[in-house]
């Protein structure tokens, strides 16, 4: 067959009268229309008219060769219009290049269209434009083609973008019958193996289903639909995965359910689900509101199931706060001579420093109650004085943070009463200080101080003047930490009297408060309310305080918050365009929203004031705090702005999204802010370094000790700005926080969903920028980073686990040594010219006489002379030395190099092909380690939970019993019981009390 050089002749054709001829020459053009589009093209016009001819036999002919041109041309958008119309021509199973751009342009298409379907329905509205059928039938096509072959998750990913719940379970349910395409069962069990692969591969397909919803799908009510349906997919199952289940409740907020799925694991009272029962209460303390948990023990109490009352106890709290205290009072690698320098390098009798050391020590002992450094340290504590007594003794709320059974005896001698009454110094500071500590140590927990809490907001309102409003700027802090989200509406009252009594000290902290006790909640009365109020009051201290607040109500609420948001936008004050700024992070918190994201960049750039626009940056950290590599990009440019709030907003962006990753891109950025001409720029420079290199030491991220060098060289400098060397003792605290034992993590390890404590602490605690106080709320964002075993008892056995990498590699940072008195040097001898010549002289006649040796005995006698001459020997040996020690280093780097790659191809199976050791229970683990950690079968104590990289608290099951000996690690309460009572549940001892008020006469 001779080759065509030319589509003349077939183009020809279409002109001709005899139908027959024309539908030929349309088949021979679909078959070259690749090689001579360019000709076609002359004639694509005619080629529509045969398509618009409704008496033509073959239009679909038609329009696929019209289609083809116009794909060739570029002209895309046509191009599809003219496939759609083909219909069964355009084939899907044909691989090139244009049957896959032509697909991915229909698919982009019809996403579009039924986005805008669903959400016109979910609005109500009555007249819906219907999808183009043609586009529906491509879509289906593919969906059935991708079914067929198995390409599941091709399939749901698209499904999910286009609103298609029939497509997703369809794609699940046919991966339950059949398993995934291509697998093979073992065949020695028959059906059962194809059976558990089957299911198995459903499983995993809800998995992804739930992780591509929480990062793909930004629209809130598609979301919850499909998670709802995951729950029912899931617990039809033979075996259901419990733990999925329960993270797909955590993320609706179904308390309901939540209590259900517990009651029905009780109800089975096997050793199994009762194991399961206590592992899920142990992730619901970790990871819900206090509102949820409450829902969910009223739904256990009332059903009276077996193991209920372990259960419940797990659901108080009380274990899991006992467990974290023990761990980080056990682990505590605080080095305080970092703390002591930068105490004495920095004047107490400044407000400002006293306050950094004071929150420095909270934050190096967070959680640990460990409080010796006040009783070391009396005149430092002397030198405070109002808001720096408050501080002060707030930290100490930092400190005993989680220490429940403690927490109103340790702040007994400065809460308001008969002991403060009794005190020398009766200072209204130190109460208030006091109240918002009790806050603190009982947040997320507190409903057994929040009736003492809300009795103090009363009488610190009748006591009048400013010494009443400090008491109850404490008490409300306080009550809004205790109460975070419980939505306690008796409490809202008493913090909204507060609030109308218009004082300024008392009344911010009020509109801060009823944020956090009404957190999440979109209530609509509040936020009417408040925002009234914001209007009507004159104090811009309140109107900052109502700002946070509202901002704080629509937490996690995403589209539903967009009203608020445009009405907080379109403001004249600033201040409440600040919290508008403010509901967009905390609505779209973690989403990656891209619609959020554009308006926070428009904000940075186009708002008239320096407070929105450093906020609209610092917003976008929240934004994108699961996808970190992304953010340097993004505010790479800002960070070189010409305004230093921006260049501010910049640096905690990158501190909030990359905490705890020693991101390299992150601090490259930060780097060079260290050094901005504007002090406040350094500041957040500094914070934000601290807060990406926390729990990170040299073979992690080499870039951690020269941070840390920095941060003492500013702390040291005697020119250096006051906010700079505040910054830089902050940074020092939150490096080492919690005695170098806790990381930043906004997102909970054991359900993948949002941490909210630490969402919340962290978005208040960037308010420091206008009180030094809110520094606290950053000590909520600390999670330990720890794996602890613990049995169904809630006893923690002694037993190991094994890390498959090496030990050096996630040890602690060494502590710094102090310097040692160096010996006097001796002065050198002066020397007369005379004398020297007289030395030159004789040296060069031992020179000339070792020359004449060499030529006698050959080059020996110079080897050998040489090898003794001390300098040279010496040199060698350095550089001998040096040479191996780069060659175990780098030997060392591509051992983890490749260890790391086995790790991420899954190709590590057995633990003796690495180095590894072995980690003792309740020891830390760092996030990174996570990924080597391995607990074997063979051993006693496994997890009842598949153990997928989450750390926390895991119940074990003992292989042995219960009753079988072994050794258990004891609790901080149950070392302080007599022998006769240790293991019952007894309230743990006071440390030693210690008045800093008394005992050094504030």
């Amino acid at each position: 067959m001779v080759a065509l050089t030319s589509a003349a002749s077939l183009l020809a054709l279409l002109d001709e009268p005899d139908q027959s001829l024309q539908v030929y020459a349309l088949e021979q053009l679909n078959a070259i229309v690749a090689e001579f589009w360019a000709e076609i093209t002359d004639q694509v016009s005619r080629i529509e008219e045969l398509y618009e001819n409704e008496r033509f036999p073959q239009r679909k002919l038609a329009a696929l060769v019209a289609s083809k041109v116009y794909y060739n041309l570029g002209e895309f958008v046509q191009s599809m219009q003219f496939a759609l119309a083909a219909g069964d021509l355009f084939d899907l199973s044909v691989k090139n290049e244009y049957v896959e751009t032509i697909v991915s342009k229909c698919i982009d298409s019809y996403i579009r269209s039924s986005q805008v379907a669903f959400d016109s329905q979910q609005k109500g509205a009555k007249d819906v434009s219907p999808v183009d059928p043609n586009l529906v039938d491509v879509v289906e096509r593919m969906f059935s083609r991708c079914i067929e072959e198995g390409e599941y998750k091709h399939a749901i990913g698209v499904a999910l973008e286009a609103r298609r719940l029939d497509t997703i379970e369809a794609c699940i349910n046919s991966a339950f019958q059949g398993g995934a395409k291509g697998s093979k069962a073992d065949g020695s069990n028959g059906l059962t193996d194809d059976s558990k692969q089957a299911e198995a591969a459903g499983a995993e397909l809800i998995n992804y289903v739930f992780e591509a919803s929480m990062s793909l799908v930004s629209n809130k009510r598609w979301r919850d639909v499909v998670l709802n349906r995951m729950v029912l997919l899931v617990t039809k199952l033979q075996n259901p995965d419990y733990f999925t289940i329960t993270k797909i409740l955590v993320h609706l907020n179904d308390a309901d359910k939540a209590g259900e799925l517990l009651v029905k694991l009780l109800v089975e009272n096997t050793e199994s689900s009762l194991l399961i029962a206590y592992q899920i209460a142990f992730d619901l303390v970790s990871s819900t509101s206090q509102q949820f948990l409450s829902k969910v023990v009223q739904t256990v109490q009332a059903s009276n199931a077996p193991g209920a009352a372990q259960t419940l106890k797990i659901l108080s709290g009380v274990p899991t706060l006992d467990i974290e205290l023990t761990f980080l009072h056990d682990n505590n690698k605080t080095d305080l001579l970092i703390l002591n320098k930068t105490k004495e390098t920095l004047d107490g009798r400044s407000s400002m420093f006293h306050n950094a050391v004071s929150l420095e020590n909270a934050f190096l002992h967070s959680g640990t109650a460990v409080d010796a450094f006040f009783r070391e340290n009396l005149d430092f504590v002397s030198k405070a004085s109002n808001w720096s007594k408050f501080s002060a003794t707030a930290a100490l709320g930092v400190i005993h943070r989680g220490n429940l059974s403690q927490g109103m005896n340790l702040l007994k001698p400065y809460l308001p009463g008969e002991a403060a009454a009794s005190s020398p110094a009766n200072s209204k500071y130190s109460q208030g200080g006091s109240l918002y500590a009790l806050g603190l140590v009982f947040a997320g927990h507190g409903k057994d101080v929040l009736e003492f809490l809300r009795k103090n907001i009363r009488d610190g309102s009748s006591s009048g003047g400013q010494e009443g409003e400090v008491v109850q700027h404490g008490a409300a802090l306080g009550v809004g930490v205790a109460g975070m989200a419980t939505c306690d509406e008796d409490i809202y009252e008493d913090l909204k009297n507060i609030l109308f009594s218009d004082s300024a000290i008392a009344g911010e902290a009020a509109g801060l408060a009823m944020g956090l006790v009404m957190l999440g909640s979109g209530d609509e009365k509040a936020l009417e309310e408040m925002i009234q109020y914001a209007h009507e009051t004159q104090h811009e201290k309140i109107i900052r305080g109502l700002a946070v607040g509202v901002a704080l109500l629509m937490y996690g609420r995403e589209e539903a918050a967009d009203g608020l948001i445009d009405q907080l936008l379109k403001e004249g004050d600033p201040i409440l365009r600040y919290g508008g700024v403010f509901t967009i992070a905390l609505a779209y918190c973690g989403t990656g929203n891209n619609v959020a994201i554009k308006r926070l960049l428009h904000l940075a750039v186009s708002d008239v004031n320096d407070d929105v626009r450093r906020a609209a940056v610092m917003s976008l950290g929240f934004i994108l705090f699961r996808n970190p590599t992304a953010v340097p990009r993004m505010v790479e440019l800002l960070a070189e702005s010409y305004n230093p709030h921006v260049r501010y907003g910049a640096a905690f962006a990158l501190g909030i999204s990359c905490a705890g990753t020693g991101l390299t891109e992150a601090i490259d950025l930060l780097e060079p802010m260290l050094k901005d001409p504007t002090d406040f720029v350094r500041q957040g420079a500094l914070i934000s370094l601290a807060m990406i290199f926390i729990q990170q030491n040299e073979k992690t991220s080499p870039k951690v000790e020269s941070a840390r060098k920095a941060f003492a060289k500013v702390i040291s400098e005697k020119h250096e700005d006051a906010m700079a060397k505040f910054g830089a003792a902050l940074a020092q605290g939150i490096i080492d926080a919690g005695g170098r034992n806790v990381s930043i993590s906004l997102e909970n390890r054991q359900t993948g969903t949002l941490n909210m404590k630490a969402i919340v602490g962290l978005a208040v605690f960037l308010q420091f920028w206008y009180w030094f106080p809110l520094t606290c709320f950053l000590s909520l964002s600390f999670t330990p980073t720890a794996i602890v075993g613990v049995r169904s008892d809630l006893k923690i056995p002694e037993f190991s686990f094994f890390c498959n990498a090496k030990p050096s590699r996630f040890d602690y940072p060494p502590k710094t040594e102090e310097a040692t008195s160096k010996a006097p040097e001796k002065v050198e001898t002066a020397v007369l010219s005379t004398t020297a010549r007289a030395k030159a002289r004789a040296k060069k006649s031992e020179k000339e006489k070792a020359e004449a040796e060499m030529k006698i005995d050959g080059g020996e006698a110079a080897a050998a002379a040489a090898a003794s001459t001390p300098a040279a020997s010496g040199e060698d040996k350095m550089e001998v030395d040096a040479e191996e020690e780069d060659a175990e280093e780098e030997e060392e780097e591509e051992e983890e190099e490749e260890f790391d790659e086995a790790v991420a191809n899954e190709e590590v199976e057995d633990k003796k092909d690495i180095k590894g050791y072995k980690i003792s229970n309740m020891s830390r683990v760092l996030p990174a380690q996570l990924k080597y950690i391995s607990f074997s079968r063979d051993e006693r104590f496994t997890p009842v939970k598949k153990f997928r990289s989450s750390g926390g608290i895991l119940v074990v099951k003992d292989g042995k019993g219960l009753r079988a000996k072994t050794e258990f690690i004891k609790t901080i309460r149950e070392r302080n019981l007599p022998p006769d009572e240790q293991g019952e549940d007894e309230e743990a001892p006071v440390p030693e009390e210690f008045d800093y008020e008394t005992d050094t006469e504030l």
